[in-house]
């Protein structure tokens, strides 16, 4: 709370991001009908920043600008100014980046754009310093500038906001001319992998560095197929690498952002839910291939992490930590990274004796370590990053591995005690649908390989929070953000199909048959409101789903997200979904829509497989023959699983890395019944001699059922 300074009407939303701007003088609006009726009756453009509570350059701009009175009576007088936080409102977002990227400039937050009172936009930017510098026009003089063109030269204005609309619109129901895609395409996007990849310090590209894990999901499963050790090498270089580097906490566990530098040396020190979710998934794929201890360490203290510091009390998960925090010596004052960089000074005084030993490991310097350092913050400190390996380390101190071990997990539990007492970076509360289907995908898939029964409780207690606060059963809809007790927002694609991913995983691990039903009902809910209807009747024409329901008039075009970055599409996600549903249920017409979704992606699956290596995952599964592998007698898992027969028949299969799987469970029960009906396939499916009885299946026709494991075990690992 800013005391002596007036609020503006973002106090009344329960954003993060809004609220941080809720004492500035600039008289911002929220997006809606109260500020788009202003601009039209005033006949003033707008002035639209779009951000996130954990941007760092947001809060810059906001410092140079936003809370600056000369800049802010510029704003009041000649514009009406929206905020908008992007993780409550992708839709809107997703428009004015695709705008801004059309205008040929570089996506990034702040967005800053100016649109027409129609809502059109017209010129654009990211941040804007408060007088001209780094090559950029200052942000006081770039408003002059945009007020001088509307009144003096409105024609070209309006001819700019047209033309970027009309190419906006056009985007989504552009034609494909693929009609069919086939295995080449998986051995395309390797390409564009192997040739993006660093062999240094892996990841693909240079630095800035950002972890990518629809990459992982796509190389994982083309090492499966083809038995190339080379996709198996890129990743796990790149995973190790990040939880080796300083993108990795070492202190408290779990990944921050990307790294400014090619080595994954020095990060941005936020973290983002969503990174530790999909970084999660791809580590128990790696743990399941290589039976690495290592990445099971990791998995471990990456969800620990999760549990202490970003789960609500009721059970989901926040979406973000912010890289800055307090100065120590200037409270009012906030510094990147400052809760987690350390002077040697700091950890002599805090570890003694043992503190030579952490230092040579951790790769401590005197005069700080951060070589990389492009805006000079961390001169004189150090950033964690395992600089040399256990057995060096051994070497240097002349210790045993064993007392060099203790020494290590000695001293970060010391200084996890020590930095617990230091200013916390803010933490953004608000909880997203979407992001908490992929964490509780990753709690899952964990308790599987793991066999952690407190990482499946885990996921079935944001499962529930979920779906009593932002799912309506009556109406099968979702909401996409909880926070302080409010439930806003109509979800989109991404939200159904990520959460429809949770619960299928969540499915495979409790066999709770509650989960799997309201995935199946979430996905014909996902196809009512996003399907590309027109398009879909057209045989020539792309289909599909929209990222959005349609049902917002103020956004100007229904988009098609297709990229998969930071986080995979919906549409990724989506076909995903209905290969496996259709799969389980034998949903024919699931399948058709996924196949369709495939094709009308299949241009530039053939010309840049890379851009969505998920959708290739995708593709990838449904030309497999997928082993349908079905429980008989088992018991939806509560804790500890009920017998040992059925410990160790689950077992083999979450020991091992098979990604062209189903898991079904037949115990011929009411519930199944209501799911599949009582003629299904399953019900034919039951136990021998009275013993959990499983099922190894292809197309519906099964091997020989068998309650011996080692028989099991056999049938799993023949190959197609």
């Amino acid at each position: 709370m800013d005391s002596g300074k007036k609020p503006n009407r973002l106090i009344n939303e329960k954003s993060p991001y809004l609220l941080q701007h809720a004492f500035n003088p600039v008289d911002w609006y929220p997006w809606g009908e109260e500020a788009f009726a202003k601009a039209r009756a005033e006949d003033i453009p707008i002035f639209l920043s779009i951000g996130y509570s954990t941007c760092h350059w947001c809060h810059v701009m906001e410092r140079e600008s936003f809370e600056v009175d000369s800049i802010a009576a510029i704003m009041n007088q000649f514009f009406v100014s929206i905020k908008v936080d992007r993780e409550e409102r992708p839709d809107v977002d997703k428009v004015y980046m695709t705008a801004l990227q059309a205008l040929g400039e570089n996506g990034g937050w702040p967005m800053s754009m100016f649109l027409t009172p129609d809502l059109k936009p017209f010129y654009g930017g990211t941040y804007f310093p408060p007088e001209n510098r780094y090559g950029r026009i200052g942000f006081p003089a770039l408003l002059h500038r945009i007020t001088e063109i509307w009144k003096n030269e409105r024609s070209k204005v309006m001819e700019s906001a047209n033309g970027i609309t009309n190419f906006l619109r056009e985007i989504p129901g552009k034609m494909s001319s693929v009609e069919s895609l086939d295995t080449a395409l998986l051995k395309s996007c390797f390409d564009q992998a192997a040739r993006n990849y660093d062999p240094h310090f892996g990841g693909f590209g240079g630095g800035p560095k950002f972890p990518r894990p629809v990459v992982f999901n796509f190389l994982l499963r083309y090492y499966d197929r083809t038995g190339d050790a080379k996709a198996l090498e890129m990743t796990e270089h790149t995973l190790r690498a990040m939880s080796n580097g300083g993108m990795y906490d070492h202190i408290g566990g779990g990944f921050h952002r990307y790294s400014v530098d090619a080595e994954w040396r020095v990060p941005h020190f936020e973290k983002m839910l969503y990174d530790q979710a999909q970084i999660v998934n791809s580590l128990v794929d790696l743990y399941q291939i290589t039976k690495d201890a290592f990445y099971a360490s990791i998995i471990r203290e990456t969800l620990d992490y999760v549990l202490r510091d970003m789960t609500d009390k009721g059970g989901a998960f926040y979406s973000a930590e912010d890289a800055d925090s307090p100065l120590p010596d200037a409270p009012h004052e906030k510094g990147e990274g400052v809760f987690y960089v350390w002077t040697r000074k700091e950890l002599e005084q805090a570890l003694g004796d043992d503190a030579k030993t952490f230092s040579f490991y951790y790769g401590v310097e005197e005069a700080g370590n951060a070589l990389t350092d492009p805006q000079h913050e961390f001169t004189g400190k150090n950033i964690l990053y395992v600089a040399n390996s256990i057995s060096g380390t051994v070497n240097f101190v002349r210790l045993s591995e064993e007392e060099v071990k203790a020494r290590l997990d000695r001293s970060r539990k010391i200084l996890f005690d020590i930095r617990a007492k230091r200013p916390r970076p803010h933490l953004d509360d608000k909880i997203i649908t979407a992001w908490n289907g992929l964490m509780i995908s990753a709690f899952a898939r964990a308790a599987q390989a793991l066999d952690e029964p407190k990482y499946l409780q885990a996921a079935e207690h944001a499962t529930e929070f979920i779906l009593k606060n932002l799912y309506n059963e009556h109406t099968n809809t979702l909401l996409r953000r909880y926070r302080d007790g409010e439930a806003r927002f109509e979800a989109y694609l991404d939200d159904y199909a990520f959460l429809t991913q949770g619960l299928l995983d969540l499915y495979e691990t409790s066999f709770n048959w509650r989960w799997l039903r309201i995935a199946m009902q979430l996905t014909q809910k996902q196809i009512e409101l996003f399907w590309d209807e027109t398009n879909g009747r057209r045989l020539d024409s792309l289909s599909g789903f929209f990222d959005t329901s349609g049902k917002d008039s103020t956004i100007l075009v229904r988009m098609k997200e297709q990229y998969d970055g930071a986080e995979p599409t919906g549409n990724s996600i989506a076909v995903m979904n209905l290969f496996r549903l259709s799969q389980m249920t034998d949903n024919h017409e699931w399948r058709k829509k996924a196949e369709r979704t495939l094709i009308a992606f299949g241009e530039l699956l053939q010309k840049a497989p890379f851009t969505m290596p998920q959708m290739v995952a995708a593709y990838d599964f449904s030309i497999q023959k997928v082993k349908q592998i079905v429980f008989a007698g088992l018991r939806p898992r509560r804790g500890k699983r009920q017998d040992d027969a059925t410990n160790r028949m689950l077992k083999e299969v979450y020991s091992r890395y098979m990604p062209n799987k189903i898991l079904l469970l037949a115990d011929g029960s009411k519930e199944q019944h209501e799911v599949f009906g009582p003629d299904s396939f399953l019900s034919s499916l039951v136990m021998t001699g009275g013993k959990p009885t499983a099922y190894v299946c292809e197309d519906y026709v099964c091997q020989l059922p068998t309650t011996d494991v080692d028989a099991f075990a056999k049938q799993l690992d023949k190959r197609n």
